[in-house]
């Protein structure tokens, strides 16, 4: 019996081969990236097409006979980019999804699914968010995932039913993923860590496998066209809980004391003289965010198998068996 074809844009990027394997479980999977994918990416068989994600001629082709499509491919946060990578952030993040909800609807692709990303929420101010608050964005990266959301949710198939369904990940973590949590991990291992602040800021998290299980769920279920979805372990952390799993993940225990805000952040203002990421990053590093993730639970019956421990202890686990160089950690969204 033949299998449905899942086409994923993306699918080389530090979460994609754990989606790969996600969706191989029911799909035959087909892939367009920029690049080649590397010998040995990919546990499972896939067929890759290359191009640029926003050549709507070149998308189209790769979503020929496609039954549905995982869209992850996206220029990521940065700190504190220059104002010349705005039209770049439109170019990718825009109209790519546009690209892509195009050649869904053309090719009649039943379900198109879109990572997106709490980011889109900006500052918490202190308070829990969830699917129902209204999302201010405050960087390039939340505005332009916020208008490709958009994109996708208006879409609808000839028979006027919802095409898309978008996911909102939390802070993503795992043994491939790039970005702050990198260098947070990076640090406590070498034993060069220095907290600041006391760490009751709260962050939201989502270990890589559990959303590649999200998102493979969102491609089958009937109840998820045209919903959003906030995803992530379905806790909130201290960022002092998160040091702490992850210095234990490292045999280490995680420092009982603290540098002070209010020491720290002179010092980072004369350093931004040199540095301009520095303020934004510490800013990152302090920062409040609470998001719900029940919805795709009660709705879809998602549930995260990795808590905080499990999934950072995985992670330091893989970094040890992998090759020196192997990238880890995600981005503060």
């Amino acid at each position: 019996m033949t299998r449905p074809l899942c086409l994923m844009t993306g699918a080389t990027g530090a979460l994609g081969p754990a989606v790969v394997t996600a969706l191989a479980r029911t799909h035959d999977i087909r892939t367009f990236s920029r690049h080649a994918p590397p010998a040995g990416l990919f546990r499972e068989p896939v067929v890759a097409f290359t191009g640029d994600i926003a050549d709507h001629a070149a998308v189209r082709r790769a979503a020929s006979g496609s039954d549905a499509l995982v869209h992850l491919a996206a220029l990521l946060h940065i700190v504190n980019p220059g104002p010349g990578m705005r039209p770049e952030y439109e170019r990718v993040n825009v109209e790519g999804t546009r690209a892509v909800v195009e050649a869904a609807l053309s090719e009649g692709v039943s379900r198109v699914v879109i990572l997106s990303t709490i980011a889109v929420y900006g500052s918490s101010g202190g308070t829990v968010l969830s699917e129902d608050s209204k999302p201010h964005p405050d960087t390039a990266y939340g505005e332009t995932k916020l208008a490709a959301e958009r994109i996708a949710l208006e879409a609808r198939r000839a028979d006027g039913t919802p095409l898309a369904t978008v996911l909102r990940a939390a802070a993503v973590y795992g043994p491939r993923v790039k970005g702050n949590y990198r260098a947070l991990v990076d640090a406590i291992g070498s034993g060069r860590f220095v907290p600041v602040g006391r760490g009751d800021n709260r962050r939201t998290l989502v270990f890589e496998e559990d959303l590649a299980s999200a998102i493979a769920l969102a491609v089958e279920h009937p109840a998820a066209a045209g919903r959003i979805y906030n995803v992530s372990d379905g806790q909130f952390h201290a960022m002092r809980d998160i040091i702490a799993a992850i210095a234990r993940g490292f045999g280490r225990r995680s420092r009982g004391w603290h540098l002070p805000v209010a020491v720290v952040r002179p010092a980072v203002r004369l350093g931004s003289l040199f540095d301009q990421r520095l303020a934004g990053t510490l800013d990152k590093y302090l920062e409040d965010v609470a998001v719900e993730g029940r919805r795709i639970q009660h709705e879809l019956g998602f549930r995260p198998q990795f808590d905080l421990e499990r999934g950072w202890t995985a992670t330091i686990e893989q970094i040890r068996r992998a090759r020196p160089g192997t990238a880890v950690g995600d981005v503060f969204q």
